[in-house]
């Protein structure tokens, strides 16, 4: 019986934000078994997921005495000839998000905030309960894209693309792939609602879109908003991008120099993104518990058991990605605007802050997503910035690799936080993003002007929206928490990560 060992020495270096891991094994022999050329993709994906995947010990598949046989490994690799199906075959039943992509140069763009988009941010829903017709609403334009100038606004009411209407019985059958080419055309309809039931009648504005590269600047809307002697300040944030670190900091530079006294964070699209920015952004909010525990990460049970507290805590911070210093605000309450949109780093912020500071959760209840997610790339180092990176293939995997909880050992948010202050977005009246008037952030602002005692809204017209997807939900990134992956130069026995052999 050949013996095996997983070949972890000498230093593992994960970053999440600026962190550092170490995990040690011993070797016992240098002698290496490899796959079959055809078979490395799979071999790719069975490694990384057998080291970095959170549900490892729970996935029969994954376990370590796969590798006891390398004849039996082959063909166990072998029996999914398309390495997505095994992928999919080792994914646990708990996990809803992990993703695998035969093109990493979409996967790393979509990180970027950078996609193919017509620019029209769009949320899809069933027209009503119970029917599969589909109905989208236009969220917000994006700036500078194809869309903005054309006859399409915030509100608007999509009922078909090239003259078919849009229809979802199932993930499998359904026609939103209507929505996949460069280009196409949106039908625009009116929209009624006549005792609780909404009806739409086709207006004749027909919309031709084009995608084109767009990075879209998550920061949409910052402004300051008088509410009697209080300034509140107003950040829409729709995705935590990293690249757009500098922004975000400028916009709490100018709360900072305005005089905010208040914040109102409108998280309601926004999908996630990078942790190293959430930390971020939960540091301008506050800025008086720089170097406190601000989130712990919990891993698989090979890595975990080697993590010193350091290690495995992530704190406020006093600097962003770039070096440059954080500007805080100071706080000791803020308002949250969420919906079924608002996920991963968004609930993250939330989450993090609630054990320091007050917060206000405002809208509906998040999606619940609460485990972070690494871009796991066939190098050495699996990392892309290596130059060992395979050329054969251009697969990734971004599998979920970590739990996160806050300083007070909450992390059970799967089924999403429950706002405090209970508003629907009415597509009869979604209003102007930014505006005092629009209904999610006038229901923070009442809060506000009578000091944290939220009104009794009148919601009795708003009919419920049963939610299927949105805009960035499609995207490869969808709702994911990213966290970066650095493997030390030295760290050869990691970075192969293969079977080793006793000679006989």
């Amino acid at each position: 019986m050949m013996k095996k060992i997983l070949n972890i020495k000498k230093l593992l270096f994960l970053f999440v934000a600026a962190s550092i891991i170490t995990v040690s094994c011993t070797d016992q022999d240098d002698n290496l078994f490899s796959v079959p050329s055809d078979l490395e993709v799979q071999d790719f994906v069975w490694k990384g997921l057998n080291l970095w995947y959170f549900w490892q010990g729970e996935v029969a598949d994954l376990a370590d005495s796969k590798l006891d046989n390398s004849e039996e490994y082959i063909s166990f690799l072998s029996s999914y000839p398309n390495p997505a199906d095994l992928f999919e075959h080792l994914r646990d039943p708990d996990d809803r998000f992990s993703v695998i992509v035969s093109d990493y140069d979409i996967l790393q763009a979509s990180q970027s905030g950078n996609s193919n988009t017509n620019g029209v941010d769009i949320s899809y829903i069933f027209l009503n309960s119970g029917s599969p017709e589909v109905i989208g609403y236009v969220r917000y334009i994006i700036p500078n894209s194809d869309a903005d100038g054309k006859d399409i606004r915030r509100g608007d009411i999509v009922y078909g693309v090239n003259g078919e209407s849009l229809f979802f019985n199932s993930d499998t059958d359904n026609n939103l792939d209507l929505l996949d080419p460069t280009n196409y055309t949106f039908n625009l309809a009116d929209l009624t609602v006549t005792g609780g039931v909404r009806s739409i009648t086709p207006n004749g504005r027909n919309i031709d879109l084009t995608k084109t590269s767009i990075t879209e600047n998550p920061v949409l809307v910052a402004t300051t908003i008088d509410v009697g002697a209080k300034k509140v300040g107003y950040l829409m944030y729709n995705q935590f991008i990293s690249d757009f670190d500098t922004q975000l900091n400028g916009a709490f530079a100018t709360f900072q120099a305005e005089g905010v006294t208040d914040l109102v964070l409108d998280f309601r699209y926004n999908p996630g993104g990078f942790v190293s920015s959430a930390i971020a952004l939960g540091s301008m909010v506050t800025g008086q518990f720089e170097g406190q525990l601000f989130t712990k990460f919990r891993y698989n049970d090979k890595i975990q058991p080697q993590l010193t507290d350091a290690q495995e805590n992530r704190y406020f911070v006093d600097r962003i990605s770039t070096g440059a210093g954080i500007s805080s605000l100071g706080l000791t309450k803020v308002y949250v605007i969420t919906t079924g949109s608002t996920a991963s780093a968004s609930e993250l912020v939330i989450n993090s802050l609630d054990p320091y500071i007050e917060v206000i959760q405002v809208g509906t209840t998040s999606r619940g997503k609460n485990e972070a997610s690494v871009t796991l790339y066939d190098s050495p180092s699996w990392t892309f910035n290596n130059d060992q990176l395979n050329p054969n293939h251009k697969w990734a995997m971004q599998p979920l690799i970590s739990r996160l909880e806050n300083s007070a050992g909450f992390s059970n948010y799967t089924n999403g936080l429950n706002p405090d202050i209970e508003i629907e977005e009415d597509l009869t009246n979604l209003g102007i993003l930014g505006d005092e008037t629009e209904p999610l952030l006038a229901a923070a602002l009442n809060s506000i002007s009578n000091a944290g005692r939220p009104n009794n809204l009148d919601t009795f017209k708003i009919v419920p929206i049963d939610f299927i997807t949105d805009t960035k939900l499609r995207r490869i990134t969808g709702d994911r928490m990213y966290i970066d992956l650095k493997v030390g130069d030295s760290d050869d026995a990691l970075k192969n990560h293969k079977l080793v052999i006793p000679q006989e």
